[in-house]
């Protein structure tokens, strides 16, 4: 290329340069002023204008135009470091910097290096001094962010403590993974002990099945959340559309298969087409057939009671193998009631609650809780916060109390003690509670304690009086032995969606650990009302935003984007939405309420598991606010599908706001984000910590997941940083000192030491692995189980995997 051509490619690359600075300018001047009127930072115009004279000055071939630009990154490397110190340096506070000046920065460099073309363009010579400060510039900002990736790096291998790792001298009785969380008390813990953090990184795949379920339509959120069970010679799946398959625990071939033939419109009605969990029952007497049971609950309202052996419906349950639980629900719309979590099988009796597609209307199915005979499939009780007479039912075309708090999660029992413990949601409008009845709002969000053989309520505990945020108990109830001054006492422990940890005596529902009301903000839309104090658990560590520590009060300096654009756009909505903090109550404004704990919690449906030689609870928790806009009646009418289910054939996935018919408004929710379907805040969004029961204290802490599989526009960034992604699903331990989690959104499954929260090893899923995983011995191995099929909700690789993982034989 000779000297014309090149300097008229300079002219070219120089002008492009002007023509996008000045692209970015127009958004920062335009929306950093209406931020500024907002009450926002100043910093946003400021940067807009001072980009917008590089621009020009750029266009005219003037090198101050780049040296303007330059101050102008430098200025924002300075602000960005100081907004985060002001919040505390967070774990990974790099990626957080990375993001605010990486584009600017990009945009510099191209500068620098096209400075000395500006000035032979002019037809000067640059001087040694400019030649010298842009060399010194660049070599300055690679430096820093080459500290700062190193930081990085350090940072994310989590924060470790001394914690006596116990090493097993004894040989379990069995390791068969019996029910959803191991057994009914819902440790997810094993007592294999074959895989250690000393030979973790050797596991290697043992099989791989896979189910060919996939879903009928684009309409059809399937989430393959399933942990299966291990019973005695076989492994137990169950599917997105209720189909069951028996595996082999040593080769995953398949040993038999059931499919129930789900309604396809029930599976477009959902929430998320999931079944997480199946129950197995082996009778306490003789009978003439299905001395061992598979049950499960279906995405259509049906139970059914398969034989364990042979995968065909036992007869003598129900009417032919099945119990219609649409019995006297009235469930409106196939799907709108549907079991995800499985039953439970307490002392012969089948205790099975079930989900309510959230905030379609008030006269909603009822959230009864039922239990029948787990032989004759005869009902036994029917728990529901208004229904009062567990021993009886409805009359022939009646319905129990509609639209009352249900219970979706996963139930724990007591075999001892005879108790199921019940963790119960909201009633049937979540973000309007003006015409819940007392009972109601007695037993929303609640914990309830209630005898396994007639349903009677020995004791209970609200977390959330009067819940308009959604914060109902995801988590399954877990049965542990409390460390106290005393001496261990029988406890059950519930986590929560606002990240509080309660701990009560298994029988009586004494606390075990302190208890106290605080003042939380006041103040909702006409006709509700919030109560002017919640609970808190101080003496447990809490898991609403960063673990151990209080939920943070977000400030402006908390937002976030991949660009300054979408970081501006985040910035805006954050001055235009009420926050006055935790349990800011919902509003008609038109910003909206900014929610945090956001709706996907704190702790959610993934559960605790606890160590029990080690005395840790070892907990993932998400970190992510979200964003809730209330409609006026007369203008959601107006919306587009907005009709609830059982009005339309749309599926519950294209509502533009979802209707809570009978409530004087409509909602639209969801995680907080910019329009580049990033997240409106910094990570990390998503942590693994381990408590020490003793103490109370957290001992380790570190985030959770990578950037590797999500980026802007739902695209695959491929940069496998840590940034601490949101979770669904749990955790599992060992007491070899292992815990196992998939749970984020990139597709690992990884392998921490309990002790110190060392991360030993990963291994890339061929799907999401939004399960729980688990673990069991069988004929002298240690398999580690996980269901690897993603989620529509969590926007993860798709897949119908079941993969086992093992030591080399």
């Amino acid at each position: 290329m000779d000297a014309p051509q090149r300097r008229r490619f300079a002219g070219w690359a120089l002008f492009a340069l002007a023509v996008v600075l000045f692209l970015l300018s127009l958004p920062l001047v335009i929306g950093g002023g209406y931020l500024l009127y907002l009450g926002g930072s100043p910093y946003f115009l400021l940067a807009g204008i001072a980009i917008l004279f590089s621009a020009v000055l750029i266009c005219r071939d003037s090198p101050w135009g780049v040296w303007l630009y330059v101050a102008t990154v430098a200025v924002t490397f300075a602000w960005s470091l100081w907004e985060i110190a002001g919040k505390g340096w967070m774990p990974i506070w790099q990626v957080d910097l990375m993001a605010r000046v990486g584009v600017l920065l990009a945009l510099m460099i191209m500068a620098l290096l096209l400075l000395p073309a500006m000035y032979r363009r002019l037809g000067r010579y640059p001087p040694a001094s400019i030649r010298y400060l842009g060399v010194i510039v660049l070599a300055g900002f690679a430096a820093a962010l080459g500290l700062l990736l190193l930081g990085t790096h350090t940072q994310t291998s989590g924060t470790t403590a001394d914690v006596t790792n116990t090493s097993p001298t004894d040989t379990p009785d069995s390791t068969d993974w019996v029910a959803y969380g191991g057994t009914n008390s819902a440790q997810r813990f094993s007592p294999a002990a074959q895989i250690t953090p000393a030979n973790a990184s050797q596991l290697e795949k043992a099989w791989e099945f896979n189910t060919g379920d996939e879903p009928h339509s684009d309409a059809t959120p399937y989430a393959f959340q399933n942990t299966p069970l291990k019973v005695n010679g076989s492994i137990y799946v169950c599917t997105q559309s209720n189909q069951i398959f028996a595996l082999d625990p040593s080769t995953g071939e398949q040993q038999w298969h059931f499919d129930p033939q789900v309604e396809r419109e029930a599976l477009e009605h959902v929430f998320s087409a999931a079944c997480r969990s199946l129950a197995y029952y082996e009778a306490s007497e003789e009978i003439d057939q299905c001395a061992h049971r598979i049950l499960m609950g279906t995405m259509d309202g049906r139970l059914m009671a398969l034989d364990a052996e042979e995968g065909t419906p036992c007869n003598d349950f129900g009417e032919q193998g099945t119990v219609d639980l649409y019995e006297h629900m009235d469930p409106q719309a196939p799907g709108y009631l549907s079991n995800t979590s499985g039953p439970t099988v307490v002392n012969d009796v089948v205790v099975v609650g079930h989900q309510v597609t959230d905030n379609q209307r008030r006269d909603g199915p009822s959230g009864a809780v039922r239990a029948y005979d787990a032989v004759t499939g005869e009902r036994r009780w029917t728990w529901d916060s208004v229904w009062t007479t567990p021993d009886q039912q409805p009359d022939e075309g009646e319905v129990y109390p509609r639209g009352t708090p249900n219970v979706w999660s996963a139930i724990s029992a007591d075999e001892d003690l005879g108790l199921v413990y019940l963790p119960t949601g909201n009633s049937t409008n979540d973000q309007f509670g003006g015409d819940r009845q007392p009972a109601e709002d007695e037993f929303t969000s609640t914990l309830v304690a209630v005898d396994a053989q007639t349903g009677e309520v020995e004791w209970k505990f609200t977390t959330v009086i009067h819940d308009l945020w959604d914060y109902d108990l995801g988590a399954q109830p877990a049965l542990i032995d409390y460390p106290t001054s005393d001496d261990a006492r029988q406890a059950v422990v519930q986590a929560t969606k606002y990240g509080q940890v309660f701990v009560f005596d298994r029988a009586t529902g004494e606390p075990l650990s302190p208890v106290e009301e605080r003042p939380v903000p006041q103040g909702t839309i006409e006709g509700d009302w919030t109560s002017e104090v919640q609970h808190f658990s101080p003496g447990m560590p809490s898991f609403g935003s960063l673990p151990g520590q209080p939920v943070e009060h977000l400030t402006g300096a908390h937002t976030w984007g991949a660009t300054p654009v979408d970081h501006l756009y985040c910035r805006i909505q954050y001055q235009r939405m009420r926050y006055e903090g935790m349990f800011t109550p919902p509003t008609l404004d038109g910003g909206g309420m900014l929610q945090f704990p956001g709706i996907l919690g704190g702790i959610n449906w993934g559960s605790a598991s606890f160590d029990d030689g080690r005395n840790l609870m070892i907990v993932n928790n998400n970190r992510m606010p979200s964003r809730v806009v209330l409609y006026p009646r007369d203008e959601a009418d107006e919306m587009e599908n907005i009709a609830p289910i059982g009005d339309q054939d749309a599926s519950y996935i294209d509502q533009q706001a979802q209707p809570m018919r009978g409530a004087p408004v409509a909602a639209e929710r969801g995680a907080w984000l910019s329009p580049i379907d990033m997240p409106c805040t910094a990570p990390p969004w998503g942590f693994i910590s381990a408590t020490d029961l003793n103490s109370g204290e957290i001992v380790w802490s570190r985030p959770l997941g990578t950037s590797v599989d999500q980026g802007p526009f739902g695209i695959p960034s491929r940069l496998k940083m840590t940034v601490g992604a949101p979770t669904s699903g749990g955790p599992v331990a060992t007491r070899g000192g292992m815990t196992f989690i998939g749970a984020t959104m990139d597709d690992y499954l990884r392998g921490f030491d309990s002790a110190n929260g060392r991360m030993v090893w990963e291994q890339r899923l061929p799907a999401g692995g939004q399960a729980t995983p688990m673990t069991y011995m069988h004929e002298g191995r240690q398999y580690v189980v996980i269901a690897a099929g993603g989620s529509f909700q969590a926007q993860t690789t798709l897949g119908d995997s079941v993969v086992a993982y093992a030591l080399p034989e």
